[in-house]
């Protein structure tokens, strides 16, 4: 059923006052916004309310903006996050536990669905490689949670989209079978170079032109629009010229952070807030386009691929990851366990979907209900699970 502008409206605004005010109780549930919002989204387009097509621009623009928003934010706080003292575990995160998740993932895809070629294979492992913390806000946001393991996800997260990227779009390449595939994948490199430039550029100069603005400084209903102002325009600029516009984003919250130390708290809470927003409009789009969509393949190789990489890839790779470290069995089991899909490979897997790869819409829908069966069991268990930590913590000092 088609719907006008202001329906469109109705149902979101609707949507985003019952997650807002629905956020504290849900603290204190198995609940979270992310599996309402995606249970909104497959009711919506269960009840013919809202009709979403795959490869639609405006689905395309909706998520897009939401990992801008979501990589220039995560950015804003990963300089902070740099400065303190558990630094390990998130960087044996990202340098170890994401390449061999990639790696495993990967070999899964080729084994249980053979139609996909190697290149294929890869390319659906880093869609699915990137954690999401909006999925297990429960548990980042707990102080109930260990802060050196609140820390070790809240950073692999914020930092492992970024990423993943250019592994998407390299695996994307060769996956297309383009003829000169060694010469994008060198142009693909360039981009990325060209767009983390313009990120630190902008943010330099953004975050030093605070001390030279008129009046001596931001009023403070536009400081978070000041960031976000640098956060869109290295995006834009990366674009319009030869760089990645996404590692743009990403990197220019990093700069902005580290040019200035002392920026307002406003800025990060102003940019968490919108990126908030979108993120529950991603969710209800994305619940829509998994009802939509179906799955046409083999449902058996599917659910054995699902549970593979919940149960087996991401916890054996951070296990391997984290090996020498002195953290204790069960906070190991925790970080291994949450390690959720979200905003970033919903993307990922539209930009495959939107591509030329041969077996994009078998690839697109393994995606989607990988990243919906991670929502539901990840969003599902982080109440839960900082219940148990802080348990287990306790048990284990008495």
């Amino acid at each position: 059923m088609d719907i006008g502008f202001a329906e469109a409206l109705l149902v979101l605004g609707v949507i985003l006052a019952a997650a807002a005010g629905l956020s504290g109780w849900l603290h204190g549930t198995v609940l979270s916004i992310s599996v309402l919002s995606v249970a909104a989204g497959v009711g919506l387009s269960f009840a013919d309310v809202l009709s979403v097509t795959p490869g639609a621009t405006i689905v395309l623009l909706i998520v897009e903006l939401a990992l801008i928003l979501t990589l220039f934010s995560d950015g804003l706080f990963v300089e902070r996050e740099l400065l303190q003292q558990h630094w390990g575990p998130p960087a044996r995160a990202l340098a170890l536990a994401m390449p061999l998740t990639l790696c495993v993932l990967a070999l899964a895809a080729r084994l249980l669905f053979p139609e996909l070629s190697w290149p294929e294979a890869f390319l659906l492992a880093a869609v699915l490689s990137p954690t999401d913390p909006v999925v297990t806000s429960a548990v980042v946001t707990s102080d109930r949670v260990p802060r050196v393991v609140r820390h070790t996800l809240n950073l692999e997260s914020g930092l492992n989209d970024g990423l993943a990227l250019p592994f998407v779009l390299f695996f994307l390449v060769l996956a297309t079978e383009a003829d000169d595939a060694a010469g994008e994948a060198v142009q693909l490199g360039g981009e990325a170079l060209v767009g983390a430039g313009i990120g630190v550029a902008l943010a330099w100069i953004g975050g030093r032109s605070l001390s030279f603005l008129p009046g001596d400084a931001l009023t403070g209903k536009y400081e978070g629009a000041y960031a976000l102002g640098i956060g869109l325009a290295a995006f834009g600029l990366a674009e319009v010229t030869f760089g990645n516009g996404l590692i743009a984003a990403f990197v220019a919250g990093i700069a902005l952070a580290v040019a200035r130390h002392e920026i307002p708290e406003t800025f990060s809470q102003f940019n968490e807030s919108l990126s908030a927003t979108f993120q529950v409009i991603t969710f209800v789009v994305f619940g829509a386009l998994v009802q939509a969509s179906g799955f046409h393949g083999s449902v058996l190789a599917l659910a054995v691929f699902i549970g593979f990489a919940l149960l087996v890839a991401r916890p054996a790779a951070v296990w391997v990851s984290l090996l020498g470290v002195d953290l204790g069995g069960p906070l190991k089991a925790f970080i291994a366990w949450f390690g959720p899909k979200g905003v970033a490979s919903m993307l990922f897997a539209l930009f495959v979907l939107s591509s030329d790869v041969a077996h994009r819409e078998l690839m697109f829908e393994v995606a989607s209900f990988t990243v919906l069966a991670s929502i539901v069991a990840h969003g599902l268990t982080d109440t839960v699970g900082a219940a148990w930590i802080e348990r287990r913590l306790r048990t284990a000092e008495t």
